[in-house]
């Protein structure tokens, strides 16, 4: 499971923000809602519409249907002219803005026509707005929406088309006795008309058709103008609740990169805790998270306390039984003893002195620890001291060459001079110790960059496979079966103290094997200051 986890493509990271981002998204539904409440609204509409044109259309043939004089519409006489001009009234009373009335007799002649569908399209208030921004977004809009959606034309039909007249099946079914309702395109691209024809009867005869018509520009004027408003109060409403998710988010992320960087910050690479992690007083997750961070920090730092102060304890509480040790074996040879007793006295004297050894260096590390915190920084040129310190090297290890290599330039380091001469005794001690006889130690300081690279090396063995060797308590050096325990034990914190100092500097320790294989070489990379 963990290798293919590992094999697996790598996602793109989205942060808090973006993701809080994509949530918002889901308020895109808020058109597609809105989109299917206006179209059903327009969809009532114009079924309300229909029946509105329907009761008209009764209305006007229940009105004719009282007048018995119609029955003389087709006729020539003078009742005749009378009949069409008592229907022309009649209409011309009933019609109003935006509706036109026709009534045509059995033989399809049109008798009269009052009313207008040209009338008002349903503009009244299609300015009315939200505020400053949803007008605004309106007008920056509109020339965007008007390529999707038809701008809603006055019907210009002044004139009865021959096909509802003489084609249209309305007519003929209306003049057999049957309502019909039809919804016909509106001339020069103008919304659809409803016409509703309704048979007139005087007794049992049908004596002619009344016709009611009405433009649906109305309701086509009222859907393009509430999608017009639903987009942009759409993107109000989107652009409100994104930015104050962004800014939720933003002040989230920005708890939780500094939650991050305390926790980072708290503790070096040494394991050693710096700074505890400053409890937040949030109520809320974020809060009790910083909070256990920083409970957990605390109690890290009282064992980390705990352990430095190990090795200087375990030392006082173990120089008084050493010293007893010591002076019972000092009595023990001022007695004397059989010959053979001789061996077992000497082999206790050098356990002794081991124990000894070890709690003495264990104490020198722990000091040295605490000297590397606490020492302050001060400029100093370090080709300086590390000349110093190889001329010294020349009394301290006589059977060794030390070969020295130095710029021809101050380098100018921030840090404790003494700590660069302590880590330079740990290289030289390592060099020598690892060193083939009759070989030079090589030491160098070279500059890359503004990067001071101090390189210690020296033909001998290689470097040991997976081994830390700047860890505490880790040693390269293997003693021979039959080999006597040598007085100088090394406990494996040489590397460790020099990399404690590279770290002081700034910088960072490394070994790697030469290139040739014959040796090891050991490169310490420290901050140069600038030198005006």
């Amino acid at each position: 499971m963990a290798e293919r986890g590992l094999n697996s493509p790598v996602l793109p990271a989205i942060g808090l923000r973006g993701r809080i981002v994509l949530v918002a998204l889901v308020l895109l539904v808020i058109p597609w809602a809105g989109y299917s409440y206006v179209s059903a609204t327009e969809q009532l509409l114009r079924e309300q519409q229909e029946r509105q044109l329907a009761a008209a259309a009764r209305a006007i043939a229940a009105a004719l249907h009282d007048r018995p004089r119609l029955a003389t519409l087709q006729e020539d006489s003078a009742d005749g002219a009378m009949a069409r001009a008592e229907v022309r009234t009649l209409l011309t009373g009933i019609a109003r803005a935006g509706l036109r009335i026709w009534f045509v007799d059995r033989r399809l002649q049109l008798i009269a026509v009052a009313g207008d569908i040209a009338g008002d399209t349903g503009n009244a208030g299609a300015e009315t707005t939200f505020g400053v921004v949803e007008r605004t977004l309106r007008a920056v809009l509109r020339p965007l929406l008007a390529r999707w959606l038809d701008t809603p034309a006055l019907p210009a039909e002044e004139f009865i088309p021959d096909d509802v007249i003489f084609g249209g099946r309305e007519v003929e079914r209306a003049l057999d006795g049957a309502v019909s309702i039809r919804r016909r395109p509106g001339p020069g691209g103008s919304p659809p008309i409803v016409s509703v024809t309704q048979p007139v009867w005087i007794g049992e005869t049908v004596v002619g058709v009344a016709i009611v018509e009405e433009s649906t520009a109305a309701a086509v004027s009222f859907r393009h103008r509430a999608i017009e408003r639903l987009i942009a109060v759409t993107l109000v409403a989107f652009g409100a609740a994104a930015l104050v998710l962004l800014l939720f988010a933003s002040r989230l992320s920005l708890r939780l990169r500094r939650l991050r960087d305390e926790a980072e910050q708290a503790i070096d690479s040494r394991g050693n805790v710096r700074a505890l992690v400053s409890a937040s007083s949030a109520r809320d997750e974020i809060g009790d998270l910083s909070r256990s961070f920083s409970l957990a920090l605390k109690r890290l730092a009282d064992t980390n306390a705990y352990l430095e102060n190990l090795a200087r304890r375990l030392a006082h509480e173990l120089r008084t039984p050493i010293a007893v040790l010591r002076s019972s074996l000092d009595n023990l040879r001022l007695k004397g003893l059989p010959a053979d007793s001789g061996v077992y006295l000497e082999r206790a004297e050098d356990g002794l002195l081991r124990l000894d050894t070890v709690l003495t260096r264990m104490a020198e590390a722990t000091r040295l620890e605490q000297t590397v915190r606490d020492s302050e920084r001060e400029r100093y040129d370090a080709a300086e001291v590390l000349a110093g310190c190889v001329a010294g090297y020349a009394a301290a290890y006589p059977d060794r060459r030390f070969e020295l290599q130095l710029p021809g330039h101050p380098v100018m380091l921030s840090g404790a001079p003494q700590l660069y001469a302590q880590m330079l005794d740990k290289l030289a001690a390592n060099a020598t110790d690892f060193a083939e006889p009759g070989t030079p130690v090589k030491v160098a300081l070279t500059m890359r960059g503004t990067t001071a690279l101090l390189t210690v090396s020296n033909r001998g063995p290689r470097l040991p496979e997976n081994l830390q060797l700047f860890e505490s308590m880790q040693s390269a050096r293997e003693k021979s079966a039959g080999e006597k325990q040598a007085p100088d034990i090394h406990l494996g914190l040489g590397l460790y103290i020099v990399r404690l100092v590279a770290e002081f500097h700034r910088g960072r320790a490394t070994a790697a094997d030469l290139a040739d294989g014959s040796g090891v070489q050991i490169t310490i990379e420290l901050p140069t200051l600038v030198v005006d």
